[in-house]
Order: structure tokens, then C-alpha cells, then sequence
């Protein structure tokens, strides 16, 4: 349960920190969705990357020694974490400029 609200709370936060950038180049820079999402996109890859990274360096140790005494209950929380970081990170750099552009998207031309 630690490892999902430590991977929730990193989730959370890089995909705030793109949305954020998205709409701050979009009301106060005026680009275009397109250029925005691309953009944002661009400068916000290293940071996400930067702190998945780091989270992931701290836990690889444990990973890689879980069968060793003392880390039975470290071993599957790490596990949990680092497995959450790649999968949430791809996700975040792939699914919110998506799920972004296709919100906005409604927003301006709804279906109705």
C-alpha cells in the first residue's frame, strides 16, 4: 500500500507539472494546441524523467538483493515502485498530451 501511494503521489505530479505547462503556453503564450502539447511535451521530458529516474535508483538496490535476508517486506515494495515508475512515466508521456488534446478538443467543438 506504500509503494502505490509513493507511485500515486509521482504519478500525480508529473502529470500536473505537463497539463499545468500545457495550459500556461496556451493562455499565456498563445500557441496553438498542437504547438503547445509539443512543446510542453519537450521541456517537461527531462524533469518527469529526472525524478522517475531518481525513484528508481533509490529502490534498485533493494530489487536486486530481495532474496537476501532482512529484505522480505522492502523487496516486493520496491518492486512495486519500480515498476509503477516505468509504467506511469510512459504512460505520462504518452497518454496525458492525448488525453489533453482530445479533452480540449470536446471542449471547443462539443459532439452535440
Amino acid at each position: 500500500m506504500v509503494g502505490f501511494i509513493t507511485l500515486f503521489g509521482i504519478a500525480v505530479r508529473n502529470g500536473i507539472l505537463l497539463v499545468n505547462h500545457y495550459h500556461y503556453l496556451q493562455e499565456q503564450e498563445g500557441r496553438t494546441l498542437r504547438d503547445a502539447i509539443i512543446q510542453g511535451s519537450s521541456e517537461r521530458l527531462i524533469p518527469i524523467l529526472m525524478t522517475a529516474l531518481t525513484a528508481a535508483l533509490a529502490v534498485l538496490p533493494i530489487v536486486l538483493r530481495g532474496d537476501e535476508p532482512g529484505n522480505e517486506i522492502l523487496a516486493p515494495l520496491s518492486v512495486v515502485i519500480l515498476g509503477g515508475l516505468l509504467s506511469s512515466t510512459f504512460l505520462n508521456l504518452i497518454i496525458v498530451p492525448a488525453g489533453y488534446a482530445a479533452i480540449k478538443k470536446l471542449k471547443t467543438n462539443p459532439l452535440t
